[in-house]
């Protein structure tokens, strides 16, 4: 309760039932909070990381080892630990890989920060420490970055697989590596001598049946649609295909109108009218020399059975996102006016057909003459599998766009961190005030990556990080902790390569979210109706953060 005194009266400011938590107390329990949801996905981090069983209300199951699926899944109320699920969402809409690594580095952080704060250090000096070691740390990375090509086939295949290691798709890492890598380099598109990858152009199905293996890359557009009519062909080879935004239907007029009708021949030849209307329509599609057509809106029957009889494979109903990615695939354009389409609108592609997937009719635009958007059919043995294998594949995908956009790889399993903290602790030396000290917590909050990777192996995380860290003074930038061997190698010989814009976004994100954190030292919360009151989880833990 927030109240002053006059006169010996107490005056309420706030409502009745508002919790308020002040100074280090609010710091101290947002602090504890962040952690607790680090803590969270912290056992999912490296090749021998975990994965977790989110069971929601409704008894759904997610089975996931991505940090950003994780967080999200858990519905997590208080409201500093939700900053730290906005950093792993930020770092899988940039970056699309590293979720884990960003969400522990913030915990990391903001740990290193209560220490701080306990002695005595204002939080503003820190956060000041913050933003400089930061800034240090982008330049460090850059200058132990190696360059990647969209022509380096070698070091794209490492860096997907690097991406899986640690997933359950990790079995198949090989044959699905070369599948993302094939896929974004599809779409690569060089504007002003920029490479530029929108992944929204990679599209996904995921269909249960056959195993992790059988997922394959397919060089058009798998449309989950059926074709409208039985009589029409199952596959076209050669295909012509007209992308069509108008409904093949005789639209009811605009205002209010009535048509009056006294005899049954001016009904007979009323419907005589909307019949040859709709055979006009399919005849304007057929002059254009199409033999396959996919219509955003509807179909009449009357409309299939002439599409039909001219031979022509056709689909309704398709959804607009379909319709762009179609035109980029197979080059053709999106249609409104039927009036207006010719030969040089319609999109080409090797075949179109339709198949039977887990029960289900697919339609498939393949073996476009290079497609500017593509398709990956995920398979795995259960639902869940494919959900999972789907996951890496995103993680796979993001990673090599990422790498190919920025241009500049590091080598993985700890080192780029080790490399970072080392010469943290070098440039705190810079600062006689008491910066050096937020400076030098920063390069020690780095170290918590290889040091998770060595608890999740089993290994001792003290005897790792020292064999690393007098690595990094011999100058070995690339060495690395191989939780498999259990030693410390080159992680660039051992083909463990990321792109820098994992450890760069995770880094900005993390920093910028601890120093929001840290600027907090009152927490104002409502009562809620239901609950108790202020609707927050009693502060220093979460609810049921005991089940995962």
């Amino acid at each position: 309760m927030m109240q002053g005194q006059m006169g010996g009266q107490p005056i309420l400011v706030l409502p009745e039932g508002t919790l308020r938590s002040m100074g280090k107390g609010a710091q101290h329990a947002n602090i504890a909070a962040a952690k607790a949801v680090a803590d969270a996905v912290r056992t999912t981090l490296g090749p021998k990381g975990m994965d977790k069983m989110l069971v929601d209300s409704l008894g759904d199951i997610v089975i996931t080892n991505d940090g950003v699926t994780i967080l999200q899944e858990m519905q997590i109320e208080h409201p500093a630990a939700k900053m730290l699920v906005e950093v792993a969402k930020t770092q899988n809409e940039e970056v699309g890989d590293g979720t884990t690594t960003a969400a522990v580095l913030a915990g990391e952080l903001l740990k290193k920060a209560g220490d701080l704060l306990d002695q005595n250090i204002h939080p503003t000096v820190i956060t000041k420490g913050y933003k400089l070691a930061k800034e240090k740390a982008l330049q460090v990375l850059d200058s132990i970055a190696q360059p990647v090509t969209p022509q380096d086939d070698e070091t794209l295949i490492k860096i997907a697989v690097t991406a899986m290691t640690g997933k359950s798709a990790e079995r198949s890492s090989e044959p699905l590596a070369r599948i993302a890598v094939d896929a974004v380099k599809s779409i690569v598109v060089e504007r002003n001598g920029k490479i530029e990858i929108d992944r929204d152009n990679i599209k996904t199905e995921k269909k249960q049946g056959g195993s992790a293996e059988d997922t394959e890359l397919i060089k058009g557009i798998i449309i989950d649609k059926e074709i409208v009519h039985s009589g029409m062909p199952k596959d076209v080879k050669d295909a012509k295909i007209a992308l069509i935004d108008s409904s093949l239907e005789i639209n009811k007029t605009e205002t209010d109108a009535q048509i009056q009708i006294t005899s049954p021949e001016q009904l007979k030849t009323f419907l005589d009218q909307e019949e040859k209307m709709l055979k006009d329509m399919v005849e304007k599609i057929v002059a254009s020399g199409c033999n396959v057509l996919f219509c955003q809106k509807g179909i009449d029957d009357v409309a299939q059975h002439y599409l039909a009889k001219r031979g022509i494979l056709s689909a309704r109903r398709v959804k607009k996102s379909d319709m762009v990615k179609l035109a980029k695939a197979t080059q053709g354009r999106v249609v409104t006016n039927l009036s207006d389409i010719e030969e040089s609108d319609l999109g080409k592609a090797g075949v179109v057909e339709e198949k039977k997937i887990a029960g289900e009719e697919m339609i498939f635009v393949r073996d476009c003459n290079n497609p500017k958007a593509v398709s990956i059919l995920v398979r795995g043995g259960t639902e869940h599998v494919v959900e999972e294998v789907s996951r890496a594949m995103e993680d796979a995908v993001g990673g090599i766009a990422s790498a190919l956009e920025v241009g500049k790889a590091v080598a993985g399993g700890g080192a780029p961190e080790a490399a970072v903290g080392k010469a943290l602790k070098e440039y705190s030396q810079q600062f006689s005030g008491r910066e050096q000290l937020a400076v030098a917590a920063f390069g020690e909050a780095m170290e918590v990556i290889p040091r998770t990777l060595s608890e999740n192996a089993g290994l001792d995380p003290i005897d790792m990080l020292v064999s690393l860290r007098s690595a990094h003074d011999e100058g070995k930038v690339t060495y690395g902790i191989d939780v498999f061997a259990a030693k410390v190698i080159d992680m660039k010989e051992a083909g463990v390569i990321e792109p820098i814009k994992i450890k760069t976004q995770a880094i900005k994100s993390a920093s910028e979210a601890a120093e929001l954190i840290l600027r907090i030292d009152d927490v104002v919360s409502s009562s809620k109706s239901a609950g108790p009151p202020g609707g927050m989880p009693p502060m220093g833990g979460m609810p049921g953060m005991g089940e995962y």
